[in-house]
């Protein structure tokens, strides 16, 4: 543990604590180092104080959470570290359950921010981008994903509004046109994909005034793995995350194509995601008073270097 140190001037500086909460994302899949994972969250601890200060970082996500490990789990080893700053990433892997409930998504997900933020925290979020779109799936299986990973953005963006978040639009990167972001894997961040990821929350928290030190670097030193690399990946840890995933996710998945199949030659696709949006909305009615939706004004994430990102 790190312990305050008396700076130049007379001053005692005490180390910053950085928790991480979520799944995968976070845990770093798709950055490996010796060792295991590292991830934009570990990027970004280097220089989420000034050097003389010091990082105190604690990387509580898992593979697989969804929001309701966050609280059970993660949470009570969170507040225990007593952070000043906390990463709250997830609702991604609630999206690719069976039993998908976007109010349950929203009670775990606030109950997770309020607690951290009474703490004194300052919260770090993200939208993220659906699965579907990532892995390129049939429209059938695309857009029932597509429209839960709206709706859990939608309480995210407004989860953020109400715990006053800084919060990047990571959905808005160019993960399809620039495949280079991606792993192997198309729904987990390259090294450089997540290098991406912690160079734009350094900038949004550097916006709040918050001391820092310098940016991480824009792209890892590492070499990215070969492709023998990827191949023994894919043909380990990789199965057996899609197969964990699917003895739950198929059968509902399955009955979510065709009742999207039967839906689109009826004409009542646009049904079903008006009845997804309406339910988000009332997830977040029934959090009670500041539990409204409220409005993330759109962020630009700083320019990937030396390459162009469309629309940002």
């Amino acid at each position: 543990m790190e312990t305050a140190v008396v700076v130049g001037d007379g001053r005692v500086v005490e180390p910053v604590r950085f928790v991480a909460l979520g799944d995968s994302l976070t845990e770093g899949v798709g950055d490996p180092v010796a060792g295991g994972w590292r991830g934009w969250a570990a990027l970004l601890a280097g220089a989420l104080a000034p050097q003389e200060a010091g990082v105190e970082f604690t990387n509580l996500a898992r593979s697989g959470a969804l929001s309701g490990d966050l609280r059970t789990a993660q949470l009570p080893a969170a507040l225990a570290l007593r952070p000043g700053v906390a990463a709250v990433v997830a609702g991604g892997n609630d999206t690719l359950r069976a039993g998908f409930d976007i109010g349950r998504t929203a009670r775990e997900l606030d109950a997770v921010l309020g607690e951290l933020s009474d703490g004194g925290a300052l919260l770090l979020t993200a939208c993220l981008p659906d699965p579907g779109t990532l892995l390129r799936l049939p429209r059938p299986l695309a857009r029932p994903l597509a429209r839960r990973m709206r709706a859990v953005n939608t309480v995210v963006h407004a989860l953020s509004v109400r715990h006053r978040a800084v919060h990047l639009h990571v959905t808005e990167l160019p993960w399809v046109a620039q495949r280079h972001l991606l792993s192997v894997d198309r729904l987990h961040p390259s090294a450089e994909g997540h290098h991406v990821i912690a160079r734009g929350f350094h900038a949004l928290i550097a916006e709040t005034g918050r001391p820092l030190s310098d940016a991480p670097a824009a792209r890892p030193a590492e070499p990215p793995p070969g492709t023998a690399a990827d191949l023994w990946w894919l043909a380990t840890r990789g199965t057996s995350w899609v197969v964990d995933r699917s003895t739950d996710l198929l059968p509902g998945l399955v009955a979510l194509a065709v009742g999207e199949t039967v839906a689109r030659l009826r004409g009542a696709t646009a049904r079903y995601d008006e009845r997804m949006a309406r339910a988000a909305e009332a997830a977040l009615a029934s959090l009670g008073p500041g539990g409204t939706t409220g409005q993330v004004a759109p962020i630009r994430l700083p320019d990937l270097p030396g390459r162009a990102v469309p629309g940002l």
